[in-house]
């Protein structure tokens, strides 16, 4: 894989040295990736139905977040430091945060301050110790919710613990009151193509 061979020419020198987000950063050529105690993790493309979910979820809540005042939304993986040495930097595909934490956001690179909201988009092939793996890292990072949207299930699962959890389905209505006070929103225009 041609991502594989540009890290192992990147790290031929020494090959000890892992990579750290502001050297991620200097490497526009490794594509969609993420990097995960240091070593780069490939991200396929997404397929369409993918992206509409992104963009049906990102832009409820930067409506929400644009009438309310409290905070930005963006979509399109971006990245967030989990941990430092070795440095993990995940890309959600949809995240929240609030005015007051984005204050807080020093540099000009991957966003080095927990957001409050974070939600992940299944592919078909996820692999569920993947998804667990990254709710959980985002969670001890200090992410306030995890909501993990299922195409399938067309379910969006809220975590605010990695066992304290929240379904909702379609026909439902999808809120939290202590994050995202009045933001609702049915289910079914999540997933609506």
């Amino acid at each position: 894989m041609a991502v594989e061979r540009i890290e192992m020419a990147l790290l031929k020198e020494n090959p000890e040295t892992l990579m750290t987000g502001e050297e991620l950063l200097q490497h526009p050529e490794l594509g969609h990736c993420e990097l995960v105690d240091g070593r780069i993790v490939p991200l396929p493309p997404t397929e369409p139905t993918h992206g509409s979910i992104e963009i049906n979820l990102g832009s409820e809540l930067r409506a929400w977040a644009r009438s309310s005042g409290k905070g930005k939304v963006s979509v399109g993986d971006v990245g967030i430091y989990l941990r430092r040495n070795p440095d993990t930097v995940r890309a959600p595909d949809v995240l929240y945060i609030s005015n007051e934490r984005y204050s807080q956001y020093v540099g000009s690179g991957f966003l080095n301050v927990a957001p409050e909201l974070v939600a992940e988009v299944l592919s078909p092939n996820d692999p569920w110790s993947e998804v667990t793996e990254k709710v959980e890292a985002f969670l001890r990072a200090g992410v306030d919710r995890v909501w993990v949207v299922d195409p399938r299930l067309r379910r969006i699962s809220s975590y605010w613990t990695p066992t304290k959890v929240r379904h909702f389905h379609e026909g439902e209505t999808l809120s939290d009151e202590e994050l995202l006070p009045g933001f609702q929103l049915d289910v079914s225009e999540i997933f609506r193509i």
